[in-house]
């Protein structure tokens, strides 16, 4: 699926007056997205003087679309995406995507260097532990079913409905999973599952955990605002967090923290 619209007029570009790298009225960014910061990203971009398309995954059922262009699906591997590139005319690709969008990031990586373009990450700051957080840090799903039943029995899992396979096994926790779009098996035998969407607040957590009389919490390191009172929540109850570690950032991609400073690297 994809929603085209109007390109950009003509002016400065990579090969144009403005010299090479600044973004002029001929420029295409493509930002790959799926996340606040993308959205906000392009919210910044809305009057800029080039085009701006976002591509959106297509796994949430009713994406919140950002303004400008977007497209909607996959692109087929790293190939598929650096044909893209070439036939649109991208001149430059950020990366805004989820921090656990492992793949897609690694297929960015190896689609701007066969394009030959410019990519740049957009990566929120990871979580950081205060006093009186009980965290327990694994780096994978994986490592967190298996340290999971020494620490909980009643268990709000929040790692997203593509990764509930990884707890299947697991026969005796309850699970609350909570997810913007129906999980679809393998799932935990004794799983109940709560659709909702953030941001959440804090008093909304506080009453969750209360109510599930939820003991253990576990979680990706996603960092940001969103969904971060969980963690304040299960802070203040004395109940353990599970934090599953984000992968790394593909090598040799610069990365930055917030939609702003990307606003700032594509004006270099």
């Amino acid at each position: 699926m994809s929603v085209e619209g109007a390109h950009g007029g003509e002016g400065d570009g990579p090969g144009g007056p403005g010299g090479p790298g600044r973004a002029g009225r001929s420029d295409h960014v493509l930002v790959l997205g799926g996340t606040t910061e993308a959205r906000r990203l392009a919210e910044l971009l809305a009057d800029a003087p080039y085009r701006v398309t976002t591509s959106l995954a297509g796994r949430v059922a009713s994406p919140v679309l950002p303004p400008g262009e977007t497209r909607i699906g996959g692109f087929g591997g790293p190939e598929g995406l650096a044909a893209w590139i070439a036939e649109h005319g991208v001149t430059r690709l950020v990366d805004a995507t989820h921090p656990f969008a492992r793949q897609m990031s690694f297929h960015a990586a190896a689609a701007a260097a066969a394009a030959g373009v410019p990519l740049l990450a957009v990566r929120r700051p990871a979580w950081q532990p205060v006093p009186g957080d009980r965290w327990h840090r694994v780096p994978d799903l994986d490592a967190a079913a298996a340290a999971l039943p020494d620490l909980g029995s009643r268990v709000f899992l929040t790692t997203g409905r593509t990764g509930l396979a990884a707890f299947a096994h697991l026969d005796r926790p309850w699970f609350l999973v909570r997810s913007v779009d129906a999980p679809t098996p393998p799932l935990p035998a004794r799983t109940e599952v709560l659709l909702a969407r953030g941001p959440f607040t804090l008093d909304d957590e506080r009453e969750l955990l209360r109510a599930h009389r939820i003991d253990l919490l576990v979680t990706k390191d996603s960092g940001g605002s969103a969904t971060a009172p969980k963690l304040t929540a299960t802070r203040e109850a004395g109940i353990p967090v599970l934090v599953v570690d984000r992968p790394p950032v593909p090598p040799g991609v610069p990365v930055v923290g917030t939609p702003q400073a990307a606003v700032d690297w594509l004006a270099q």
